[in-house]
């Protein structure tokens, strides 16, 4: 029997109750052709893959991450908690060392939910792997991670969540948003106070290549993932680069989604993106999955794949050089930034525009992050939707300090009831979350 040369945990998750309609490509056949897939090469029979059933997330774990309105129940199905529940499972197999990494193939997709949700947005609720992470920081302490997110849609929602953490690394690569949903990650979106250049967006022009991904990844991404030293790198798996995608413009293959989970060499990889059903996403989780098992992938290609059609122009080549020099060098000079940036304020406010593309609604923020000299900073967000509901959110950071602490309670407490829709305390240090 052939050996995987890494113990990699798989776990699989349909949703076949939960489609945004019968049509719509965010439906549990995204899935399937996959699962049929792996099924048919043998996948399952390979020794060092083990199957896990998908857990199902708590309240508690989505009230780590956000702020849901009016509560986590009214806003999420049992389809997106047991899709957290999956991720959350592979990432435990890992932390308990009963495989060596884990790919959690679920669905709902969660990288467009921010800190507040109203609805959805991106065809996502809830963010399974900032659910993920937070639950397993809870239960195995804290660890340092980059979140690497190939999806040809910027992350937003994952940028949102970590915007101010440090311990936090956010690395996106993605179709430009001037040309594509959520418009979006451009690159001096660089972080918050206190994590100002570990919020890394890469905005690649359309029809990028095979070539220029893993050019990408190889000059940048893990220059940078060496000089941070992440205790674990998780892999947001869009698979909407694939050039026969539906909804977006790249000309990335099964065989480079391949090479670059080699080379990126994730722990824990989840599934995003990727709305090319049958052409791309069997093809491409295949390779994904004999990439993390440490076996040859060499083979995998799609029955319509012509290398010359997906050469990408020498025009592009050269843009993606100098796009990656210049975030190199913003990488370098983070300090720097940071010092022109914060000058003497002792507070940063961070006015934002939201549109729920899936549900309609259209949410402004303001955010306020306290500049802290001993933690990353109590901050607020009051936020409005226009059906009229406005909040306010107090988050007490993991690493805050006693007095960031006690500012996080004294704002909860001096805010009377009535004057928001709701009012709602998420503490990180004591894992407390409450509402009114």
């Amino acid at each position: 029997m052939l050996k995987a040369k890494n113990k990699v945990g798989l776990v699989f998750f349909p949703a076949f109750d939960w489609a945004i309609s019968p049509t719509h490509p965010e439906r549990e056949e995204r899935l399937l052709y996959t699962q049929d897939q792996v099924f048919e090469e043998g996948i399952a029979d390979l020794e060092g893959i083990k199957f896990y059933n998908p857990g199902i997330a708590t309240e508690k774990d989505i009230e780590r991450v956000h702020f849901c309105v009016p509560d986590v129940m009214t806003r999420v199905t049992q389809s997106h908690l047991i899709s957290a529940g999956g991720a959350i499972k592979a990432a435990e197999a890992v932390m308990k060392k009963e495989v060596d990494k884990a790919f959690a193939i679920v669905r709902p997709p969660g990288h467009h939910a921010q800190r507040v949700v109203f609805g959805d947005r991106g065809f996502c609720i809830i963010n399974i792997e900032a659910v993920m992470l937070e639950n397993i920081r809870q239960r195995f302490g804290n660890k340092k991670v980059a979140i690497v997110d190939t999806d040809c849609h910027h992350g937003d929602g994952t940028q949102d969540i970590y915007w101010n953490d440090k311990d936090t690394l956010y690395i996106s690569f993605h179709q430009d948003g001037r040309t594509l949903y959520p418009g979006t990650g451009f690159i001096d979106e660089f972080g918050g106070p206190s994590a100002i250049g570990y919020n890394i967006n890469i905005p690649l022009p359309p029809e990028t290549g095979e070539e220029g991904f893993l050019y990408v990844l190889d000059n940048l991404v893990i220059p940078i993932l060496k000089e941070y030293k992440p205790d674990l790198i998780i892999n947001s798996a869009g698979q909407d680069n694939h050039y026969t995608d539906p909804i977006t413009n790249m000309k990335f293959t099964a065989h480079g989604y391949a090479e670059l989970t080699h080379r990126l060499n994730p722990d824990i990889a989840v599934l995003e993106g990727g709305y090319s059903i049958e052409g791309a996403l069997p093809y491409v989780n295949l390779g994904i999955i004999l990439a993390m098992t440490g076996l040859d992938y060499s083979h995998v290609r799609e029955p319509d794949y012509d290398p010359e059609k997906l050469k990408q122009s020498p025009e592009i080549t050269e843009y993606i050089k100098r796009l990656c020099d210049e975030i190199y060098n913003r990488w370098l000079r983070r300090e720097d930034i940071r010092r022109e940036t914060i000058k003497n304020q002792q507070y940063i406010l961070r006015p934002r525009s939201i549109y729920y593309d899936t549900d309609g609604i259209h949410e402004t923020q303001i955010q306020k992050f306290k500049v802290c000299p001993n933690c990353s900073g109590v901050n607020t967000i009051q936020s409005r939707s226009d059906w009229g509901v406005e909040i306010f959110a107090i988050s007490i950071p993991r690493d805050a300090c006693k007095a960031c602490i006690d500012e996080g309670y004294d704002l909860y407490n001096q805010i009377t009831a009535g004057k928001y829709y709701k009012v709602y305390l998420q503490d990180r240090v004591n894992d407390v979350f409450m509402s009114k």
